[in-house]
Formats: C-alpha cells, structure tokens, sequence
C-alpha cells in the first residue's frame, strides 16, 4: 500500500473515531472501531478493556521495544461549541471534531506509521502499538494501569499534539488542597481573625512564590491557585477556606520533594493529592531524538501532561496538532497536519529503527 493509501485510510479512521462518543471509561465504541481497522490490515490484536495493543510481525524477545502510544478518549464537549462536536467535516483544509487534535490526529497517524513498519523483518526494535483508554481522567484501565501487561519497555513515542516538534521533556503535577483557618463568628461582631482575610496574605505567598531550581528543558516550577471555597450564608464568617493549588513540576524536583518543600514553607496547612504524575524526559542525544533533529525537527519542553507521566522508561512526545486547540470549542486539526504527521514519523522511525 501507498503511503498516500494509508494515510487517506487513516484520515477515514480519524473521521469514524470523532463521529462516536468516546468520554474517558466510555470508550468501548471507538476501541471496536480501532480493532476493525487493524483487522482489514490482517493485524492481529489484543484488547484489554478498552486498550487495543498490537505487536509488529517479526517480534523479537530478544530485541529492545520501542511503544507508540496515544489515547483514543476525549474530554466532555465544552458549551461554547457552535458546531456539532460529534460531526466531522472538513472546511478550508480543518478536520473539526471532538478529539481531532487531541489526540485523534497523533494517535491515526501513530496507527498507520504501525502499519507501515508492521511487516518489516531488520528492524532494530520491536514495536509496540497501544491505543489507550482513560488518558484524560488517568483512570485506573489507562496507561498506567496497563503497563504491568505489557513486555519491557525501552522506549516511547506518545502521540500528543506537538506540531510535530520535539517535546523531550513534560512537567509532572502535583495538586494540593490547602486549608486557611480562622475564628467563626457572626458577621454582625468583630473579628481579627477572619478566615476570608487571613487569606489574602496567602494568595499573594502563592502568587510571589519562586522555586530556587530551574530547568534547561522545562524552565521554571508553575504553581496556580486555581480553586478558592468557603461559607454558607451572608452573616456567618467561615472557620476556614479551602484552596486548590496546581504545581507543574519541573525535571529540577521529583513530586516527593515539591510536596516536602511546599508543605514545610507554605503559610497554610496543605495536602498533596498524588504524586503519580512525575515529570518525563529522553535524553537530548537519543537517536530517536538525532533521528528528528536529522530531518530539521526542534526540541522543546512540554507544559501539559500525557501519558508520559506513567512511564518509567524514555519517552519523546510528538505528534500532529497544536497542544493549544485541545480542549477548546470546535476543536480541529489540519488535514495536512495529518499528512506531515504519518511522514515525519516514518522517517524519524527509518532514521531509528533501521540504523
């Protein structure tokens, strides 16, 4: 098959996947229409819940794996869509659709790059395809959950919107709930230790905060305040405010350490929710990295998270789409997007595989 064949087969999978509902834990439609797309290629596959995992033919025990990974879930739809999310349709060269860019565009063209390589026999790897479940919720059935199932891992490509960049670092996350107390009072007396007060100091701490370590591929530690609760009605002052506090963790600290560091200094009480999602990076001389870097890609550290944060190995994030389409209204990806997509990777996976 051609690869413009494949790829026009892929773009029909990508528009089948956006026409079904597929909500994180909801996701068992479009697993059907993955496996049915791997078997007109006479791939054999297996599935685990919703995951569709597929080797390549010519599986070596004794060979390092490289994975290609991207989720086939989405987020729920957001109100200010003016086009029908579960709709896909093409205008001036856009594909719009739930799911188009994130991750639909990288994870068709992860597939067909699979199909690709699938016969090949003097690869240097073996190559392992996932398309996963649960990424956008990190559910127990995603990634993470699967990864004891599946052979040893050398290696990773997760197919996440990077404009087909080099994203050879992602920020982990830790999320904290923070408690400001005070003294619970009727509105009517006086009160010196107002818990809605006591938190304006604590809001400018988070606001002025600066991490001592920084990182060359992720640069500064974000931390956000980006949930505030407290009272029940207008004549009562709370005992306390609860606070939700985002950190996106640079490779300069582990989770363990930003949660030691924040609840020793913060002038409040706090609660790390997990520390699960570390930060991710593959080492700047990986030849899967010089192999992109040979074909004019650039590198770059990522601010959002993937599935990356469940792997142990080295992973690379890469992948058709632009990270600041997804999740909005009438999400979309470029139909060339799709085309340079399956190509690049091809040719970073001939400059890898076949050295």
């Amino acid at each position: 098959m051609t690869q413009t064949a494949l790829t026009e087969k892929a773009l029909s999978l990508l528009k089948t996947l956006i026409s079904i509902q597929s909500f994180s834990s909801e996701e068992d439609k479009t697993a059907d229409a993955i496996g049915n797309w791997l078997r007109d290629f006479d791939i054999p596959f297996e599935r685990v819940h919703n995951n569709i995992i597929a080797k390549n033919k010519h599986w070596q025990d004794d060979r390092p794996t490289l994975l290609l990974n991207s989720h086939h879930d989405t987020v729920k739809p957001n109100k200010a869509y003016t086009k029908d999310p579960f709709h896909p349709h093409i205008e001036d060269g856009k594909l719009y659709g739930l799911g188009s860019n994130d991750a639909g565009g990288a994870l068709v063209s992860l597939l067909a790059t699979f199909v690709h390589f699938y016969a090949d026999e003097n690869l240097g790897h073996n190559i392992l395809m996932v398309a996963s479940m649960e990424e956008e919720n990190a559910g127990p059935n995603s990634l993470r959950g699967l990864l004891p199932k599946l052979p040893s891992i050398a290696v990773a490509i997760v197919g996440e919107p990077t404009l087909m960049q080099l994203a050879i670092a992602e920020k982990g996350l830790v999320v904290f709930d923070g408690t400001v107390k005070g003294t619970p009072s009727h509105a009517a007396h006086p009160n010196t230790d107002n818990s809605i007060y006591n938190t304006i100091s604590v809001l400018e701490w988070f606001k002025n905060y600066r991490f001592e370590k920084s990182s060359e591929a992720l640069g500064d530690v974000k931390m956000t305040v980006t949930q505030i609760n407290a009272g029940t009605q207008h004549n009562v002052v709370p005992a306390q405010v609860n606070l939700v506090i985002d950190v996106r963790v640079n490779d300069a600290y582990t989770n363990q350490e930003m949660a030691n560091l924040l609840k020793a200094e913060a002038p409040c009480e706090l609660q790390e929710r997990g520390l699960k999602l570390n930060s991710s990076k593959i080492d700047k001389d990986h030849p899967l990295v010089r192999s992109g870097l040979a074909l004019g890609r650039t590198t770059y550290g990522s601010p959002t998270l993937s599935d990356q944060a469940a792997l142990s190995c080295q992973s690379l994030k890469l992948g058709p789409g632009d990270s600041t389409r997804s999740h909005s209204a009438d999400e979309y990806i470029y139909v060339d997007e799709i085309t340079e997509g399956i190509d690049l990777y091809i040719q970073i996976l001939k400059g890898f595989l076949q050295q």
